[in-house]
């Protein structure tokens, strides 16, 4: 396996697995998937957090682990406490394909899905990026948006 820890990929329960554009991806060698709340612990400082209003995400990351929570933005902000010692780094200037709408209007504008905040981390910590997009229904219009196709 690479020099750095596996993704983490926790999940919140109120989720809809078949609306979930991960899960696909379970099973991986490079990824770990949980349920919140997690019973398992970690050593959270060898990890970034993927959040929003956070310094941007870099190469100087790329031999950390990545945690991804998924949830919707309301249950992602609350199970984010958590996990408040990984640092947080963002994905910025980059926009969704996914077509959702809030009930609540509490996505923001440009949150991305969970795939597609993998996919970009992945690209952008010079991580193989084979096949993360292959079971997610709005790729081509997510990599032609963001200028990646």
């Amino acid at each position: 396996m690479a020099g750095y820890p596996p993704t983490i990929v926790v999940r919140s329960p109120k989720e809809n697995p078949k609306k979930c554009s991960i899960l696909p991806l379970k099973g991986r060698e490079d990824m770990l998937f949980f349920n919140y709340p997690l019973t398992r612990s970690f050593d959270w400082t060898r990890y970034v957090r993927l959040a929003p209003d956070a310094p941007e995400l870099s190469d100087a990351d790329a031999e950390r682990g990545l945690l991804l929570i998924d949830g919707s933005w309301r249950w992602a902000a609350t199970m984010s406490d958590d996990f408040l010692v990984a640092e947080p780094r963002s994905l910025q200037a980059f926009a969704t394909a996914y077509p959702r709408v809030s009930k609540l209007g509490t996505d923001p504008r440009e949150g991305l899905a969970t795939i597609e905040a993998l996919y970009l981390a992945y690209r952008i910590l010079g991580r193989s990026t084979l096949g993360l997009l292959e079971h997610y229904r709005w790729a081509d219009e997510f990599l032609r948006k963001n200028g990646l196709s």
